[in-house]
């Protein structure tokens, strides 16, 4: 019981630095070949847009409005990647606990 109760804290203070590290973490997703970039935090709130001129048709709003979406999807995209990167190792090694849910 002992060690299982030293392999939860261990495993706890992995959890709280896997956590630390994504929020710390900006990752980026592009679209239209850069014309829109999204920055998103590595807890996946949006931290950024940026539109490049070139984009802002105002005729065709539409397709900047998607470009908008695809940025922030690739930007989240990189933001799941990388908490499961951190994260998974941590969740993996809950499976040894005899944990339900893990």
């Amino acid at each position: 019981m002992q060690q299982m109760l030293k392999q939860a804290q261990k495993m706890q203070q992995q959890i709280a630095k896997a956590q630390a590290e994504l929020a710390d973490a900006e990752l980026t997703g592009t679209a239209g070949g850069g014309l829109v970039t999204a920055t998103v935090a590595g807890t996946g709130e949006l931290k950024s847009i940026k539109i490049d001129p070139k984009a802002v048709d105002p005729e065709d709003v539409e397709t900047l409005e998607d470009l908008v979406v695809a940025a922030v999807h690739n930007a989240a995209e990189a933001a799941r990647e990388l908490t499961e990167q951190k994260m998974g190792p941590v969740a993996g090694g809950m499976g040894g606990l005899g944990l339900p849910g893990f």
